[in-house]
């Protein structure tokens, strides 16, 4: 039994267990299962319910978490779904019955792991054994777990999922996942398990990916030759191997990851009707996914910067922050400037371990005023070093840039709100810390 923390209980302050699980291991990010894997194996958390899926992928994989769990739940089964980053607080990467747990309950199951855990854990290894205890506490009818780093070496995959999603394949994490598309795709491809069903959301898929899912056997879907999405102005169509759906809603999750998630459903086990997917469909939504706010989530916000919730410009939060979510948001906002009549202002912030040039350079032609914010801590990145990186690109592209920096997320958003009208639209973008601290502003 382990004793190394005898200062906290059960019931302390579920900041003090998260400042202590972010110290707790010589490695921030430390990949490799035999350290997690004992600590599971010896509290029977490797089955944390009858069924698991475990989604991967560059991008996308917390919208097609997302909407599997909305339909999954809409048809009447207990689902629970681990996920991250969070945004604003921590209760937001474990959901049982699309419900965030107290702090107490995640403190509750901390001390549990803390108590019979025998080797050192990583933040991530730690928290994924809480959601493990915790999903197993819940007698839930489906897990679905979201991959945090590549798949492989990932925390996630000491369980043995039923059904393994890759949304999509870019580059990212080249540090830890390798620096070519082959490399990044093997190591996501560690999800999938001998003979079981493999979905493959990305079009172009690396050679081995593909040879490994082959080797193993597994019941492979893949995207335009086991089934197809095609898109019209006002709904779309979906077409499988066990069927199609027309003229299906369009909603607020990128479509590309939305067929996704059907093509999960025909290698689920469970009754799911048409009517379930297509409520579904204009149900989901995802925080920070090109999410539009509500005016009246902007009043206290309206009552910082003392200007009249009635001169706001429209805002949009997003959380792309690799090249691959930048060419999607660059084509959203290239259609949405059709129907605007105001101009396109971000504040942008991106950490210093990201491909800042990659994420910069499709948007460049698209915002009219940027705004490059500070982001805190050992990955961050200052607005002004930000700031030069996208002179840089505006001058090998020939565009003439307006851009300023600021040092923190609430004085950027300041600044532009200082220069917008109701005709504008705001966009917030780049990593979740930049996305989450405007979020606590409000």
């Amino acid at each position: 039994m382990n004793k190394s923390n005898l200062s906290l209980t059960a019931t302390s302050p579920l900041a003090q267990w998260l400042s202590y699980l972010e110290n707790s291991h010589s490695k921030a990010i430390d990949l490799g299962l035999e350290r997690i894997k004992s600590v599971a194996q010896s509290l029977h958390l490797l089955t944390p319910a009858p069924f698991v899926i475990t989604v991967g992928g560059t991008n996308g994989k917390g919208t097609t978490c997302r909407l599997l769990e909305t339909i999954l739940l809409n048809a009447g089964y207990r689902v629970g779904v681990y996920s991250s980053p969070h945004l604003i607080r921590y209760n937001e990467r474990v959901r049982i019955q699309n419900q965030e747990l107290s702090d107490e309950v995640h403190t509750a199951s901390f001390a549990f792991i803390e108590q019979h855990k025998t080797e050192s854990l990583t933040y991530f290894e730690f928290s994924t054994l809480s959601a493990l205890h915790l999903f197993k506490q819940a007698k839930l009818d489906i897990v679905i777990l979201e991959v945090g780093l590549g798949g492989r070496l990932d925390a996630t995959n000491i369980v043995d999922s039923d059904v393994a999603v890759i949304t999509s394949i870019d580059i990212d994490h080249v540090d830890f996942l390798g620096a070519d598309r082959e490399q990044i795709g093997f190591e996501k491809a560690g999800i999938f398990r001998a003979n079981n069903p493999a979905i493959i959301g990305e079009p172009t898929i690396p050679h081995k990916l593909l040879a490994y899912a082959q080797s193993l056997g597994c019941q492979l879907s893949r995207r335009d030759q086991d089934w197809q999405f095609n898109v019209h102005t006002d709904n779309w169509d979906w077409y499988g191997q066990k069927g199609r759906l027309e003229n299906l809603p369009l909603c607020q999750i990128p479509l590309a990851n939305a067929a996704t998630a059907l093509a999960t459903l025909e290698h689920l086990p469970f009754q799911i009707s048409e009517q379930v997917i297509r409520q579904s469909l204009q149900e989901v939504e995802l925080v920070g996914r090109f999410q539009w706010l509500k005016p009246d989530v902007l009043f206290s916000l309206a009552d910082k910067c003392t200007k009249a919730l009635t001169d706001f410009p429209q805002i949009i939060i997003d959380v792309g922050h690799n090249p691959h979510a930048a060419h999607y948001l660059a084509e959203k906002l290239t259609a949405l400037k059709t129907k605007i009549t105001g101009k396109l202002v971000a504040v942008c912030g991106i950490l210093k371990d990201k491909d800042a040039q990659g994420v910069l350079s499709p948007l460049l032609p698209v915002i009219d005023e940027w705004h490059c914010v500070t982001l805190e801590g050992y990955r961050g990145q200052t607005g002004q070093a930000l700031c030069v990186t996208l002179q840089q690109i505006a001058q090998m592209q020939a565009y003439q840039l307006n851009a300023n920096s600021a040092d923190s997320v609430a004085l950027g958003v300041n600044q532009a709100l200082a220069t917008t009208t109701q005709e504008d639209v705001l966009l917030v973008f780049g990593s979740f810390h930049t996305v989450g601290e405007f979020l606590q502003l409000l």
